[in-house]
């Protein structure tokens, strides 16, 4: 078409729409097809149609004296799209209005939360807890909010959000406003008969999928009545079953002093309160895949711990009888929100415990939860029996999970080790041997990754997996005794050891039953975490040598050797991690393929929680045993050049001075092992130094930097002129400039060791030596 004619259809368009009814009308002739039939049906699945008209309305037509006067025009008719009832046009206009509405919000969202979803969410906060009632000029029993406006509003949140499916911060902040009164329908529908339930679980899971986890759990603390942060149901409104299978909100009637009536008042708000917790976990019963359910409950297990300790700072806090009224206000608050949590723990355990926890950083939250529980109040009292069954519970699972429950990664063990602060104190602290003893053998089989399992931690992880000692049959569960409980623990600790062999207790250890490794390796990596020194350096060289002699029982166990030998790299005495740095480099000398990949990984990326320093020393002990690594292979270096030198740069690159200038040295002397073999990579590597050597303002660390240089000449010898073709006319750039502008004098001596060897290279393939030849020709 003519460009007059489009900017007239336009024009008239546009005016169309600004009128009363306008936007349903442009809509319906900008579709077509709304008279039913395949091209209704054709037109809704059509939805890169339907959506451009949505974008179409949210732009502000040139017609329009302001941007605000067109958002008050159009707003109400987009929102009357969503409640069209023509079931043929339905689909269409409530596509469009969705689309329109989610655009208007991200281009204009103050205007739209204006005009768009203050009055789509109007019905629900008009009960909410936060608005301000004039209950003064309304009768008891009054309607409120009627039936057909409460269930066109869910359905109408429904199409918007959920379907919508648009998790930006404008559309959760406004809908997390409202998420007390959809969460108390939804508990009111749970109990009634209502098409509204699955809307509000719809609402509630789509929310709690979508918003940050913290927020999640702020919205799951409000909803449960741990926090008064979420506004809810207005205490003076009730909910009404409807007649159309919705419900209504009513202004509650006015309660008589009748005694009879305030029990009733009373039982229904138990009543009450445990539909809620209820809904609450049956609402999380849903969310166990994403691991919500699991940080919930150990947030509640955190509430429980600090209900028990303000009970414990203050254990006779009462009211005094001539007490003030905030005082008795307070004291019930308290009192109730204790019984809240406990009421929350006991549901979540029936309802959602048998699956819980989705990894092991929730397992490790979860123990370290009961262990600092246990840490901070022993069990006394008469609730003791009941404390110690859950600390011996929480303590059967962790050996579970180190008995074979879980296949564990190196990661993991970095999770679990969390554990052995709380491990050491409970053995030292708690009254109960036993538990002292399975504290103590707990924190061993973490710190070794399992490689010593002593006896006590493979007949708790048999008493939670339901196994006999010693076997992995399952056995059925004891008809006195728990599981976990001390008496079970002692019971099954005797039947283990009548069952051992009279020969067990020969000269020679024997292995333990529930460990893949013999006594004596198990002694060796117990001493490599021994406080002393001497005695750990002796056992890292110890296993060291069992390595370099090829010991099937110590190679078997290269995993927790090489994170045994990690670990104490980073130690501060320099016998222990010297004695580590040998024993990784003969390890990783026998495994390259396995070892090198995880040595890169702790090179680039330092263990997470460890100080700046620390980590600079860590990462140049690392380098160093890479180094190793690199002369003990010699020519198969080659296969791993790409990875090394990418290591090197990027801690070339590394904020600490130290570290760079460490970085430079290994990425020289590699460089002098690889040889003709570089290749392209001279490039990078030749960049990187000429950078570091201008611009560093480090003094050692353009010194590494001119070194690099001299290596690559020396390992080069005769064929820097084949080698270095492209970059050599930088390389003595380089040179020339740091040997006449460098302020220090240890690097210039450098530079000019460089500038000889290059001349000597140049002389060598300049003047070639004169040799004297025989020549024999033979005439024809």
């Amino acid at each position: 078409a003519p460009a007059w004619l489009r900017r007239l259809c336009g024009h008239l368009l546009s005016e169309r729409l600004l009128r009363p009814g306008g936007v349903q009308a442009v809509v319906r002739g900008v579709l077509e097809g709304t008279d039913g039939g395949a091209g209704t049906e054709a037109a809704a699945l059509d939805w890169r149609k339907c959506d451009a008209v949505g974008k179409i309305l949210a732009a502000c037509p040139q017609q329009c004296l302001s941007l605000e006067d067109y958002y008050r025009q159009v707003c109400p008719q987009i929102l009357d799209l969503l409640r069209i009832q023509d079931k043929a046009s339905a689909r269409q206009f409530q596509r469009v209005a969705t689309t329109t509405l989610l655009t208007m919000a991200r281009e204009q969202p103050q205007l739209a939360e204006e005009h768009l979803l203050q009055p789509l969410l109007a019905p629900l906060r008009r009960c909410s807890e936060a608005a301000e009632l004039a209950l003064e000029d309304l009768a008891a029993g009054a309607v409120l909010v009627p039936e057909a406006e409460l269930g066109s509003c869910v359905e109408d949140v429904l199409k918007v959000y959920v379907v919508g499916n648009d998790s930006s911060s404008l559309l959760l902040g406004s809908l997390q406003s409202v998420l007390g009164v959809v969460f108390s329908l939804y508990s009111f529908a749970k109990q009634n008969v209502s098409y509204l339930r699955s809307p509000c679980q719809d609402i509630l899971l789509w929310f709690l999928e979508k918003a940050e986890r913290e927020q999640s759990l702020a919205v799951l603390e409000g909803l449960a009545g741990l926090s008064s942060h979420m506004p809810t149901l207005h205490p003076q409104c009730q909910l009404r079953v409807g007649s159309e299978g919705g419900a209504a909100v009513v202004v509650e009637e006015t309660i008589s002093d009748c005694c009879s009536d305030e029990d009733e008042a009373l039982y229904q708000k138990i009543s009450s309160e445990q539909c809620h917790v209820e809904s609450l976990v049956e609402l999380l019963s849903h969310c166990q895949e994403s691991g919500l359910a699991g940080d919930f409950f150990i947030h509640c297990l955190k509430e429980l711990t600090q209900v028990a300790a303000e009970d414990e700072a203050a254990p006779n806090l009462a009211v005094e009888p001539g007490g003030s009224l905030l005082e008795l206000e307070q004291y019930q608050a308290r009192q109730g929100r204790k019984l809240l949590v406990l009421q929350l723990v006991a549901a979540l355990c029936e309802g959602v415990s048998d699956t819980v926890f989705t990894d092991i950083v929730q397992v490790q939250q979860f123990v370290a939860a009961v262990l600092q529980r246990a840490c901070a109040h022993p069990a006394r009292g008469p609730g003791a029996a009941a404390e110690a069954q859950t600390l011996a519970m929480a303590m059967g699972l962790v050996a579970a999970v180190l008995g074979g429950a879980v296949q564990l990664q190196s990661s993991d063990f970095v999770v679990l080790k969390r554990l052995v602060p709380l491990l050491e104190e409970l053995s030292r602290t708690y009254p109960e041997p036993l538990t002292q003893e399975l504290a103590s053998d707990l924190r061993i089989a973490i710190c070794t990754h399992g490689a010593c399992s002593p006896g006590s931690v493979g007949t708790a992880a048999d008493g939670v997996l339901g196994r006999r000692p010693g076997t992995g049959a399952p056995s059925p569960p004891s008809p006195r005794h728990g599981h976990g409980s001390p008496s079970a623990h002692r019971e099954r600790s005797q039947e283990q050891s009548t069952r051992r062999e009279p020969g067990a207790s020969s000269a020679s250890p024997a292995p333990c039953a529930d460990s893949p490794a013999p006594a004596g390796l198990q002694e060796l990596l117990v001493s490599a975490y021994d406080p002393q020194p001497p005695s750990r350096a002796a056992a890292l060289r110890r296993l060291a040598s069992l390595v370099t002699q090829r010991d099937p029982e110590a190679l078997q166990l290269q995993e927790k050797l090489l994170q045994v030998f990690l670990e104490n790299v980073q130690h501060e005495d320099a016998f222990v991690y010297l004695s580590a740095i040998q024993g990784v480099a003969l390890l990783s000398n026998e495994y390259p393929e396995r070892i090198l990949p995880v040595l890169l990984a702790r090179y680039e990326c330092p263990a997470q929680g460890t100080e700046d320093a620390a980590a600079a020393v860590t990462r140049m002990k690392l380098g160093e045993v890479l180094m190793r690594v690199t002369r003990a292979l010699g020519d198969m270096v080659f296969q791993h050049r790409e990875p090394l030198i990418r290591a090197f740069l990027r801690g070339a690159r590394d904020p600490d001075s130290a570290l760079r200038a460490s970085s430079l040295s290994n990425l020289g002397e590699l460089c002098q092992h690889l040889g003709f073999q570089l290749g392209s990579i001279i490039q990078e590597v030749t960049c990187c130094v000429t950078a570091i050597a201008r611009t560093d303002p480090e003094a050692e660390v353009r010194r590494a930097a001119v070194h690099v240089v001299v290596l690559l000449l020396r390992g080069l010898s005769e064929k820097v002129t084949e080698v270095l073709r492209d970059v050599l006319r930088d390389l003595y750039r380089l040179l020339k400039h740091v040997a006449t502008a460098e302020r220090d004098g240890a690097t210039v001596l450098h530079a000019q060791l460089a500038l000889e060897e290059l001349d000597a290279a140049m002389r060598r393939v300049l003047f070639p030596p004169q040799t004297l030849e025989k020549k024999i020709v033979v005439l024809p």
